[in-house]
């Protein structure tokens, strides 16, 4: 087996390796696959209790990266992410102490908790993949993912995250209740003694080399000019729709194009189809575009306004 063949198998199985300590949400794993292939970062959104942070620490025991939590609050500064210069008396020199961003993996939980000063500390990182400091950059580690996660109904001392900051997401992924199935195997996990807070029933299946691997096979993969076209059109799409007021910018249809590619090699293709394009469209577009208020008043949401625009752009043959 060659070396981006073992790597996709690795990165597939945890799925399987993940479902050891939480039931049901393949989706939601896949797009974290997805998200560290293409060097993007996830916005999860879903209910308290659906097992959103268990889900990323779980990504991260499976894949040996570096992990870490930080609950976003009102009164949380920039410095508390990104690190600050502390005075030292013993040197009488200022050193620089990191902060929790210098990780594999870091959880923004509850993002919009925290008011748009520390929101924004987390742009350069997740864009730049470092953080400046006193006027001194610092890289960040590499791979680094934000997965932020945000409660969709409960706005009381909330900040809403504006429309440049949600597109530095590279996916928004929704986590569901589970169906009644999947309810009743979590309750009989938890009368079996499983204990969340404890992985280490759970293997290290896949690690940063073969997320190396990954990423250059992904971008080996190739996309037919009639395909390119697709997106744009659907991205256009999104720009005369009716029922928006904002649609996807130029940065959300490459953003298109390096998930489905993404989706495709996973898939075990070295070429995008027009069905991968599909696959992927709700997940890296609902967050890019705005819905007008009265599509709103009369029940839309952004997937099914993305379902119709889906369904009207020609599809290439």
């Amino acid at each position: 087996m060659t070396q981006p063949e073992a790597a996709r198998e690795a990165l597939l199985a945890l799925r399987a390796e993940i479902s050891k300590a939480v039931v049901g949400q393949d989706a939601v794993v896949s797009g974290l696959v997805i998200a560290l292939l293409c060097r993007g970062h996830v916005l999860l959104e879903g209910v308290p209790g659906v097992a959103k942070t268990l889900l990323v620490r779980s990504l991260a025991a499976t894949l040996r990266l570096d992990f870490t939590r930080v609950q976003f609050t009102p009164d949380l500064m920039p410095g508390d992410v990104t690190g600050s210069l502390i005075y030292d008396a013993r040197t009488a020199e200022f050193a620089f102490r990191a902060g929790p961003v210098f990780t594999n993996l870091l959880l923004a939980d509850e993002i919009n908790r925290t008011p748009p000063k520390t929101q924004a500390a987390l742009l350069e990182a997740m864009e730049e993949r470092q953080v400046t400091v006193d006027g001194a950059a610092r890289a960040l580690p590499d791979p680094f993912i934000v997965a932020a996660t945000q409660n969709p109904i409960e706005y009381e001392g909330t900040y809403q995250l504006p429309e440049a900051q949600l597109d530095r997401f590279l996916l928004k992924l929704n986590v569901p209740l589970p169906p009644r199935d999947q309810e009743i195997a979590i309750l009989h996990r938890h009368a079996t003694g499983f204990d969340p807070r404890n992985l280490s029933a759970l293997t290290a299946v896949a690690g940063p080399e073969d997320l190396a691997a990954g990423r250059a096979a992904v971008r080996q993969v190739m996309a037919a000019p009639e395909v390119l076209g697709y997106i744009v059109d659907i991205a256009g799409a999104t720009r005369t729709s009716p029922a928006l007021q904002l649609g996807v910018s130029p940065r959300g249809a490459t953003a298109l194009l390096a998930t489905a590619r993404s989706w495709a090699w996973l898939s075990g293709r070295n070429f995008v189809t027009p069905d991968d394009v599909k696959a992927m469209a709700r997940p890296t577009l609902r967050h890019r575009i705005a819905l007008r208020p009265e599509a709103e008043l009369e029940g839309a949401d952004a997937d099914g306004v993305l379902d119709g625009i889906l369904a009207s752009v020609p599809v290439p043959r």
